[in-house]
């Protein structure tokens, strides 16, 4: 039997505000446990929740962006249940009412095809705090830091039919919210994770199967590895005479497999009702403008521009437009370099990431700056050096060792461009080579590359390549 996968995931972003969602306590990561969890995020006896502000303008920001419906009245509800990391018994979330609904987003498929992923809603809610188990033999910690940190959860359609479109999807999601500046993205700290809602059917069907959601999956390769397991556990499953259970289930990475965690609640377990100490959320139009101004050119915007303005492929217009700040940054480039797009391009994806990542580093953090490579991408360009000797320069550059320009001059790297000097050159070397000169005039083209090589050597690498190319065929053809 074929079987089809049917996906959707639940994407939990850690809105990016300086305090709580109801209260005004920090939301720094990295505080010494339960030093930042105050009154109201316990919910103790007395206490008002005052919502945020920031966080309604950052929902309505997200909503805006992925062509979504914002509500002008959105509503708090209590999500009632019991777990060790939440004191009070029950969440604050929304439900019947969520600030925002029927949305759409775009994603990128293998092969180069597009599909329209639904966005069902996206909510806002308070996090919960968080237990700890491996620091505490037979025991349990709990850090209650992470209480009434602001989330949005966005909830998508089951429209996805793959484990990689769900990558895609949520690749193209963690895009937007950091191009939004809404959420930081990071995912070792937990600002961005996902729960994937996963079923399958026999091809054809169209009720759905009964699904498992996968629960925290923190990082892009986890989230592909986790549904194929689950994926290939259903179907051994139904194919052995078995069904599948609805319920809740972890990953475990190291063993990679999926295991049972608890079974899954209906909403109904949750007896949500709307929560007393909250009025409901009215939105006026005038916000939703305010708002609606604060925008900036979103991913797909600028791959087009890139792509119309800056001549580049798609593909390389999509790496640079992943994230805003290798966008900022590339665009800063080509700026300095006096408009070097392709140039620009290639160093910024090449040797710039590259050095980044040996070094794990930050776009932010970089010791190269636009200015910087934009000087070398010139110096390219006026042949003062050639791209093998910029390589040079640029890790000069890189390790602290100040502007292009004066490593060039400090090194002695300026490119040999004087005709009777790459002449004389070139002479030295065919007079060293005569065996080698025969066998190139008897036919033996590829020994153009050994002559170009040795003279370059002799040069020290400063030869320019293209006038060295030129004078050495006339040379040998004498």
């Amino acid at each position: 039997m074929e079987w089809e996968t049917v996906i959707g995931l639940e994407i939990h972003a850690q809105l990016a505000t300086k305090s709580k969602i109801f209260s005004g306590a920090s939301t720094a990561y990295g505080a010494a446990p339960n030093t930042q969890a105050c009154a109201v995020d316990l919910g103790l006896p007395g206490v008002l929740p005052v919502l945020n502000k920031d966080v309604v303008r950052m929902a309505v920001k997200f909503g805006l962006a992925i062509g979504a419906k914002v509500a002008p009245r959105s509503v708090f509800a209590r999500k009632n249940y019991f777990y060790p990391d939440l004191p009070k018994g029950y969440q604050i979330s929304q439900y019947e009412l969520p600030v925002v609904e029927q949305g759409m987003l775009e994603i990128e498929l293998e092969d180069g095809s597009t599909k329209n992923v639904g966005v069902t809603r996206a909510h806002l809610e308070e996090d919960a705090g968080k237990s700890m188990h491996e620091d505490f033999e037979g025991m349990s910690g709990i850090d209650l830091n992470r209480a009434g940190t602001p989330l949005l959860e966005i909830v998508s359609e089951p429209d996805l039919r793959s484990a990689k479109e769900a990558v895609a999807y949520m690749k193209k999601l963690h895009s937007l919210v950091r191009y939004l500046e809404i959420c930081d993205g990071n995912m070792q700290e937990g600002s961005f994770r996902c729960d994937a809602n996963v079923s399958v059917r026999p091809k054809g069907q169209k009720e759905f199967g009964t699904r498992a959601e996968l629960k925290n999956l923190n990082s892009f390769r986890f989230v592909e590895r986790a549904i194929n397991i689950e994926v290939e556990r259903q179907i051994d499953l139904l194919e052995s005479g078995g069904t599948v259970v609805q319920e809740t289930r972890l990953y475990d990475s190291v063993k990679n497999e999926t295991r049972s965690m608890r079974t899954k609640e209906e909403a109904n377990d949750y007896r949500y009702f709307p929560d007393p100490d909250l009025l409901p959320l009215d939105i006026e139009p005038a916000f939703i403008d305010q708002v609606r101004a604060t925008l900036p050119e979103l991913p797909d915007e600028k791959r087009r521009r890139f792509i119309d303005e800056y001549k580049l492929s798609v593909y390389d217009a999509g790496v640079l437009t992943s994230s805003r700040e290798m966008a900022d940054f590339f665009e800063a480039v080509v700026r300095e370099s006096g408009g070097q797009a392709k140039m620009s391009a290639n160093w910024v994806m090449g040797d710039f990431s590259g050095a980044l990542n040996k070094d794990g580093l930050e776009i932010g953090d970089s010791p190269v700056t636009p200015t910087m490579l934009g000087q070398l991408l010139q110096r390219i360009a006026d042949n003062t050096i050639s791209g093998k000797i910029a390589k040079e320069v640029f890790e000069a550059m890189w390790n602290g060792e100040g502007m292009p320009d004066d490593i060039i001059e400090k090194r002695g790297l300026k490119q040999v461009t004087d005709t009777g000097a790459i002449e004389a050159m070139i002479d030295e070397v065919l007079a060293a080579n005569p065996g080698q000169v025969e066998q190139y005039k008897g036919g033996k083209d590829k020994l153009l590359g050994f002559f170009v090589g040795q003279v370059m050597k002799l040069s020290k690498g400063k030869a320019n390549p293209a006038q060295l190319n030129e004078l050495l065929k006339k040379k040998l053809a004498e």
